[in-house]
């Protein structure tokens, strides 16, 4: 438990399903009020905060895209008229498409880095400004993915938005530290979510992913949730600017593990 998590007020979007869904549980259960961007009605967000009440926590609900400017702004003005703060910014959302380079429309292009980097960028924004206007020493998370380090045929266009969210946290790290407020990154690998059910559900493609991770086996939300506890917590004061890596070892070479090469 992180007990100085108790009663700081998160932003998470994309939070009503996979790594966004884990990361507000596990918020919510050290006491945190949640706040869950959605996108799609579809999603059922009300299901995880009836979730998230039983269990004892406090959550509450907005529906935004997060590539429209406005639509961020009025997550942060929720936050604070809903529960008086803002603490925590979790940038989550994020969409992925595999299209091969030479046939990649610009308009999948533009939707993905619509989302994963102008969205990273738009949460990054207003909750700098919210913390600088307010005081707060707060802490702005971005889940990345590992393909801001490994190169990725036939998805350039989600592998530039991730290399992009890298220099993008590296930047706004350098530039608000003075002010208390810390930026960092996590990069998960291989996750068993529901953008993944398809492939993990073939035995084939889900072994050779495997194959991969030196650790051996696909990644749980619950894993990288962990991850954003602690960049958040105070156990994690002194670290910005930095990357959190959860990828089973896939980032470290798994071709070499038997010491070839």
């Amino acid at each position: 438990m992180y007990t100085d998590l108790t009663d700081k007020v998160v932003i998470i979007t994309g939070a009503a399903t996979g790594i966004g869904k884990a990361i507000a549980k596990r918020f919510a259960s050290e006491g945190s009020k949640v706040v869950i961007n959605y996108f799609k009605e579809e999603e059922n967000p009300e299901g995880l905060v009836k979730e998230i009440e039983e269990a004892g926590g406090t959550a509450s609900i907005i529906q935004g895209d997060v590539s429209k400017e406005e639509d961020v702004q009025g997550f942060v003005r929720f936050a604070h008229d809903t529960y008086g703060r803002l603490d925590i910014y979790v940038n989550n959302a994020g969409i992925e498409n595999e299209v091969p380079s030479e046939n990649l429309p610009i308009e999948d292009w533009q939707r993905v880095i619509n989302t994963n980097l102008t969205g990273t960028f738009l949460g990054c924004r207003e909750a700098a400004k919210y913390m600088l206007e307010h005081g707060i020493k707060g802490s702005i998370i971005n889940v990345s993915s590992v393909h801001e380090i490994i190169p990725w045929p036939h998805f350039a266009h989600y592998a530039a938005s991730k290399g992009g969210v890298k220099l993008l946290m590296e930047s706004l790290a350098l530039e608000f530290a003075p002010d208390g407020i810390r930026v960092n990154n996590i990069a998960p690998g291989a996750i068993d979510t529901p953008i993944n059910a398809e492939k993990f559900s073939d035995p084939e493609k889900k072994k050779g992913v495997e194959k991969l991770i030196p650790l051996g086996y696909i990644g749980e939300p619950e894993q990288v949730a962990s991850c954003a506890v602690f960049l958040a917590s105070d156990q994690a004061s002194y670290v910005t600017g930095t990357t959190l890596i959860a990828d089973g070892g896939m980032t470290k070479y798994p071709g070499f593990q038997a010491g070839k090469g």
